[in-house]
């Protein structure tokens, strides 16, 4: 058996996950000869990326934009090697009472979110592409935390950025028909894929078998995850038992469809969604250049023949 282990891509795990808690309970990993770690980063020693380049995990789900910024910042010989999600899962929201009913009219008033190059870059053109002076938002830096709708409610913010339509977005107490929000794909976002899931060029060179075999295995996971969302649920609750029931099932019901691409497959990374989103991020000022866009992901590892997930 191969200790394999693998950083997923939040600060504890969520249904988006789901695909390798089920491959690992349905002992899928263990075919393979692969005895799997899943491991959440401590923020005090840096995201997935700086975990994979340090060496100590053979796998993470990391954010697209990221990867593209250090491997034009440095070179870093990091690697996505599947595509977790295929469409964005960040969201604007808002909660009625504000009078906020449309992206342009955060002009003159309060966002929260994580206010980084990139961050900045979408809000601004989340509010223009709708009509709104961007110069005018209020940025309300919120770090890492992501404000509930309560929170908005309450004050604190007029409306957030960031918060994902399938997860952070579901909380709060706030009810359903005194909330508003916006996935940024549905609003003027460039596409491209929330996550990967990535290697280093070493790891991925040295070991492909492995590599190989970890991916028909997760691709295996992720079909059932999505097709048996019941059985899912109640795997999921052994691993966040702090989050209610109901919000576990409708998050996994509504992150499961991005699991798959046009061809109704997990983990193909979408050139169409990696070139142009790698332009736009260069163009923003959120990555030095997009030159080395296409050598920083491979589709090779893959197999012609990953399970479909259910619709």
């Amino acid at each position: 058996m191969s200790h394999v282990r693998v950083m997923l891509d939040y600060f504890h795990p969520w249904p988006n996950s789901a695909g390798l808690y089920v491959a690992r309970d349905r002992g899928w990993y263990r075919e393979a000869g692969l005895d799997v770690e899943l491991a959440v980063q401590d923020p005090g020693r840096g995201d997935t990326l700086e975990y994979l380049t340090r060496g100590e995990v053979d796998f993470g789900i990391f954010p697209p934009n990221r990867l593209l910024a250090r491997r034009a910042a440095d070179g870093s010989p990091l690697l996505g090697v599947a595509a977790v999600n295929h469409r964005a899962l960040e969201a604007i929201q808002t909660a009625r009472s504000t009078g906020i009913t449309r992206p342009r009219d955060l002009s003159g008033r309060r966002l929260a979110y994580n206010p980084t190059p990139r961050g900045r870059a979408m809000v601004r053109h989340l509010v223009a592409a709708d009509g709104g002076d961007p110069d005018a938002v209020i940025t309300v830096d919120a770090g890492y935390r992501e404000l509930t709708v309560d929170d908005i409610a309450s004050g604190e913010a007029d409306a957030t950025f960031g918060n994902y339509w399938s997860w952070d977005a579901l909380r709060g107490d706030l009810p359903e028909t005194q909330r508003l929000t916006w996935p940024v794909d549905e609003i003027g976002a460039p596409r491209y894929h929330s996550y990967l899931l990535g290697t280093s060029e070493t790891f991925a060179d040295t070991r492909p078998d492995l590599v190989r075999a970890f991916l028909s295995a997760t691709a295996r996971g992720y079909a059932a995850a999505a097709a048996e969302q019941d059985y899912t649920r109640a795997l999921l609750e052994r691993v966040i038992p702090y989050f209610s029931r109901p919000l576990i099932a409708r998050s996994l019901a509504l992150v499961a469809p991005t699991w798959t691409g046009a061809d109704g497959h997990w983990g193909e990374i979408d050139e169409t969604r990696m070139g142009p989103y790698a332009d736009w991020l260069a163009r923003h000022g959120a990555i030095a250049h997009a030159r080395d866009w296409a050598s920083s992901y491979t589709n090779d590892l893959l197999g012609s023949h990953a399970p479909a997930a259910a619709k």
